[in-house]
């Protein structure tokens, strides 16, 4: 089973998301078993245009996915609404699965997923064998991490009626978890070749709206970090063990007569560990926060919360995030939020006391002049 997440710009230069699923009708045309010279492909073709592949190639005791090849095609209207590029698009991911042995079975029940330019593809209950020997499927099972028992999933509540827009959720099962901490602060960076281009230490918390709100602690330690780095517009994307993903853009404001740069859309899709299936998907692509200087990071040690829909809430803690211009792998000079400017408050308390020994001077005057006045008439 395989499903595709894909964000695409409209006419309006706006960003929306798309959701791709295999329709009833597949066809595997192109499709070759392969020989000892010669790589094994499995070529798919579904609904109005798109196509999937994944190449195999072997050496003497191995067999592995050298490259994935993803089509989609925006022509599709039903799909891609209103979208500014027309036509195929086509993604590459390479080295997509780790060696496999020959003549074993490769088995992952569990969510997997790969995130290329703009794209995240998600599979499940997958069970294939490329160069299978003399018509006999193998015997013996190579499974995927995911599928050990050190990495046993976590179910999430059910939701129904998923839309990118507007969520519906159902209540919560009445075992969840509710986190009684704030999240752990993680640590990311992404690299253009071997130069940092972004960094980001966050503590990230979701809260999901319902009858029993539900909080949900974003893992470091099972987060894996990925995006795209560019002079004007920055993604960074994580992914918290194949469960929830989120992505954060950060935009460059060219028209101010400083360049600042600030965060202008965060996406969040949770998945359901076990079968891929979307529980929520949520997106903002109208903020204007964490605004610093281009060539400055942006701090913010206190809590705050980003609005991603009526059912959907991001709280972040020990925020730092530089997404342009990062130098010798190091976060610049930080430009701290409102929120942590403790100095704000010293001009405050001296304004009121200053203001306040004023009040009482002029109310003393008022009182030594009337009996003044009043010591006057009796003479």
């Amino acid at each position: 089973m395989m499903k595709f997440l894909i964000k695409y710009e409209t006419n309006s230069s706006d960003y929306k998301n798309a959701s791709l699923d295999l329709t009833s009708t597949v066809t595997h045309n192109g499709s070759i078993c392969g020989s000892d010279t010669q790589a094994a492909l499995l070529a798919v073709q579904f609904g109005d245009g798109h196509s999937w592949s994944v190449n195999f190639t072997k050496n003497n005791e191995t067999y592995r996915a050298e490259f994935i090849t993803f089509t989609y095609n925006t022509n599709d209207t039903a799909v891609f609404p209103d979208a500014r590029r027309q036509g195929p698009v086509t993604i590459v991911v390479k080295d997509a699965m780790h060696p496999i042995q020959l003549n074993n079975v490769f088995v992952c029940h569990h969510t997997t997923s790969f995130e290329a330019e703009n794209v995240t593809q998600i599979f499940w209950n997958v069970t294939m064998q490329p160069f299978v020997q003399n018509g006999t499927i193998g015997k013996k099972e190579s499974r995927c991490r995911a599928d050990t028992p050190t990495a046993a999933p976590t179910v999430l509540p059910t939701v129904a009626n998923v839309t990118t827009a507007s969520t519906t959720v159902s209540p919560a099962p009445t075992t969840a978890p509710t986190p009684a901490e704030n999240p752990v602060t993680g640590n990311y960076s992404l690299k253009t070749g071997n130069k940092t281009c972004l960094l980001a230490t966050v503590g990230l918390q979701l809260n999901i709206s319902q009858n029993k709100p539900l909080l949900i602690n974003i893992d470091p330690k099972t987060t894996h970090a990925d995006g795209t780095c560019g002079n004007t517009s920055a993604t960074l994307k994580l992914n918290d063990g194949n469960r929830t993903l989120i992505d954060f853009t950060f935009v460059v404001n060219a028209s101010a007569s400083v360049q600042k740069f600030y965060l202008k859309e965060v996406n969040v899709t949770l998945l359901n560990h076990q079968n891929g299936s979307v529980i929520l998907s949520a997106d903002n692509n109208n903020f204007s926060k964490w605004d610093a200087s281009l060539g400055n990071s942006y701090m913010c040690r206190k809590e705050q919360t980003l609005e991603i829909s009526e059912d959907l809430q991001v709280h972040t803690f020990n925020l730092w995030v530089q997404p342009f211009l990062v130098k010798e792998n190091k976060f610049s000079i930080a430009q701290e939020c409102s929120l942590d400017d403790d100095t704000i408050l010293v001009p405050i308390v001296v304004g009121a006391a200053l203001a306040g020994l004023i009040v009482i001077i002029v109310i003393a005057y008022i009182i030594g002049r009337r009996k003044s006045y009043a010591g006057y008439q009796t003479l």
